[in-house]
């Protein structure tokens, strides 16, 4: 691995698949250019970078983020449900 070239891995996970896999690239790699050179799009149809959020170690962050050596470009899928109407409708505070 050159000084000129980065290690950085890409993540994603739906409740009964997952997958991190590992990226190389050059000083300068983006988000975005992570997620293309992973593949994943293609393993994984329905992630939509216009719709999924994405982040770095568990902090959303744009697809135009520069990335350092090391760091877990993470997808996340959509919400299914808001959390706090959830948690309302655990607790009993909202009925219907």
């Amino acid at each position: 691995m050159t000084e000129q070239t980065i290690q950085v891995e890409v993540a994603y996970a739906r409740e009964h698949a997952q997958a991190l896999l590992p990226v190389q690239g050059e000083t300068g790699m983006t988000v975005a250019d992570a997620i293309e050179r992973s593949g994943i799009q293609a393993r994984f149809p329905e992630i939509d970078l216009a719709v999924n959020k994405v982040g770095i170690f568990g902090k959303v962050t744009k697809l135009d983020q520069v990335l350092a050596s090391g760091d877990r470009v993470e997808i996340y899928p959509p919400l299914i449900a808001d959390p706090k109407q959830a948690r309302k409708q655990r607790a009993g505070g909202e009925k219907g």
